[in-house]
């Protein structure tokens, strides 16, 4: 449990997503106008979703500077066995901070409904994130406008399962 008084409303947003996405086998159900107007930080409905709400993946992390464990609820695309998330960031300017902490510590876990499986982050560059990034926006098309209005190319990292001694 974090400490209150380090506590951010991003901290909280996450611990809401977090408790909703173990209660319901990985995916955290849509909110209605009411939920959403009573701080339920879920978005209204997107395309590509089904009625179960967004299927989701927890990544655990850890911070490039602190090296304290960081938990990201995170939109994903199965690619095989593994998953690929992007760093949409909502279209910020700025890559996310998962990113950057994946980047300098690629070794994490995620958690993909009720299985936890040690993975390693990897950068994908050239066709192989052109083809995962098309399908994504195919899937959710505010994703290129995110890239659109990011003004940079949004990262594309594949989360590739480690076999387990």
């Amino acid at each position: 449990m974090s400490d209150p008084s380090t506590t951010t409303a991003k901290d909280s947003w996450n611990d809401r997503i977090i408790a909703e996405f173990r209660a319901n086998a990985g995916y955290v159900p849509w909110s209605s106008e009411e939920d959403f107007a009573a701080g339920r930080p879920i978005p209204p409905r997107m395309p590509g979703f089904d009625e179960r709400g967004m299927p989701l993946i927890l990544v655990h992390h850890f911070g490039a500077k602190t090296g304290r464990e960081r938990i990201s609820p995170l939109f994903y695309q199965p690619v095989g066995d593994d998953w690929a998330v992007f760093g949409t960031h909502g279209g910020s300017p700025r890559h996310p901070v998962w990113h950057h902490n994946l980047m300098a510590n690629p070794r994490a876990t995620v958690e993909a409904g009720s299985e936890t499986v040690p993975v390693l982050a990897r950068l994908t560059r050239g066709a192989e994130r052109e083809r995962l990034w098309a399908k994504e926006v195919a899937l959710v098309p505010k994703f290129a406008e995110f890239e659109a209005a990011s003004g940079r190319q949004i990262p594309v990292v594949l989360l590739e399962r480690v076999p387990r001694d």
